[in-house]
């Protein structure tokens, strides 16, 4: 299977290649019905539209809005999209490093990729883009507004940006550039406690976790872990269960339930590697979606960690992308996700064993104002929780004990991370 990444990003993506596009079967004479609707009305505009049409802009045109009537992740992409998005893949792109997502029409930051452009000029999660280069993106599908954000590297683009709390529309303007998306970051807290930040879940993320704890390691044994989920994604599914495993030695990572037989998957935890015993302290907030709520999910399900922080994003359902003929592709939702404890997080999201607001999430945030930021719940035809266990809360607190819990808040307070900028 074929490792592709998700680009748009949409919000983050869970991805699986599948070799070829596969047609439905026993397809009812209803639907057969419409597609002889569809190539009527076709003839139709040929024949009578005031102006000559293109068939094959008309047809592109009445795909899209197939896929975009399923659910906000499923999506059509042209043969340029579909390069963009196996580009990502080698772990870079060139534009200013935005996940976005359309909400009520409107395209909407999720969250800005740490070290682009965009995050270096202070877009933030939540920001709505009301014009891209004086093109207004009301009703723009995703790969329009994704074709408008992207270009050539040294080239201008201008968003113009609301945000809750201003008055007015204010323009951004910054020069598209190369975004490397280089997932794992780290560095020492003090002798015998480390950071670990994963931005994204690409092809190299479980190995340069497992880089990032050598090196960390490399002085004095680790002691504790912080690992911080916070505006991260998503990503490979595959890369999300890999990282859960590497501190992780037994018990299932998470399982995935679609129609199709091979969507129906447990994953298990079975470690062989080397074995990490010491405390986790995970940090999570609204932008963390998908796999790193898989990460969070499994690791709180399981008693491995503590999850600090505020509620997640809530995206528990995965992609299967189909290549096409003409070079295109279709990004289709093929199943849902679930934690060990066999809880959906779908529109729901993780909830932290502590709420617990943290800097690096905006102000409006951190006084509680969270109904503006957007979540998998806000977006239009997202999918409903089928949640039967409805626990939203794992017990690593009393897992890990007391003692361990204070330590960690202490050594987060000491080192200015939950209260960084």
């Amino acid at each position: 299977m074929k490792r592709i990444i998700n680009s748009v990003l949409i919000i983050v993506t869970l991805i699986f290649i599948m070799p070829s596009q596969v047609m439905a079967k026993g397809q009812n004479q209803s639907a057969y019905k419409s597609l002889d609707d569809f190539a009527n009305i076709l003839n139709l505009l040929e024949k009578n539209y005031v102006e000559k049409i293109d068939p094959q802009e008309v047809i592109q045109g009445a795909i899209k809005g197939m896929i975009s009537s399923l659910d906000p992740h499923s999506s059509y992409m042209t043969a340029a999209g579909f390069r963009d998005l196996q580009a990502e893949t080698e772990g870079s792109f060139n534009g200013i490093g935005i996940e976005v997502t359309i909400k009520n029409g409107i395209l909407a930051v999720v969250s800005p990729i740490e070290g682009s452009p965009a995050f270096t000029h202070g877009i933030k999660a939540g920001d709505k883009i009301i014009k891209i280069n004086g093109t207004y993106t009301k009703d723009l599908s995703m790969m329009e507004a994704v074709n408008l954000l992207r270009g050539k590297k040294g080239t201008k683009v201008t968003l113009s940006i609301y945000r809750i709390g201003w008055t007015e529309i204010r323009d951004f303007t910054m020069k598209r550039d190369t975004v490397p998306l280089h997932s794992v970051k780290s560095r020492m807290l003090r002798p015998g406690y480390g950071y670990i930040r994963i931005t994204n879940f690409q092809a190299k993320t479980t190995i340069d976790t497992l880089t990032a704890l050598k090196k960390l390691s490399k002085k004095s044994p680790l002691r504790g872990l912080v690992l911080d989920l916070r505006n991260n994604p998503g990503g490979l599914l595959e890369q999300a269960v890999s990282v859960v495993n590497i501190f992780q030695n037994k018990g299932i990572i998470v399982s995935t339930r679609g129609r199709m037989p091979n969507q129906n998957v447990i994953y298990r935890a079975h470690g062989g590697g080397i074995k990490y015993a010491f405390p986790i302290v995970v940090l999570v907030n609204v932008g963390s979606a998908s796999a790193s709520e898989i990460v969070a999910g499994a690791l709180q399900d399981n008693k491995r960690a503590l999850i600090l922080g505020t509620q997640t994003f809530g995206k528990g359902s995965v992609q299967t992308v189909f290549p096409l003929n003409n070079g295109g592709g279709i990004r289709l939702t093929t199943a849902r996700y679930y934690t060990p404890n066999g809880r959906s997080i779908q529109a729901m999201g993780i909830t932290p064993d502590f709420i617990i607001p943290l800097r690096q999430n905006t102000a409006a945030e951190n006084q509680g104002n969270i109904h503006q930021f957007i979540r998998e719940k806000d977006l239009k035809h997202h999918m409903k929780n089928d949640n039967k266990c409805l626990a939203t809360k794992g017990k690593s607190a009393k897992a890990i004990g007391d003692n361990q819990l204070k330590a960690a808040l202490m050594l987060l307070r000491g080192v200015n991370v939950l209260h960084r900028k």
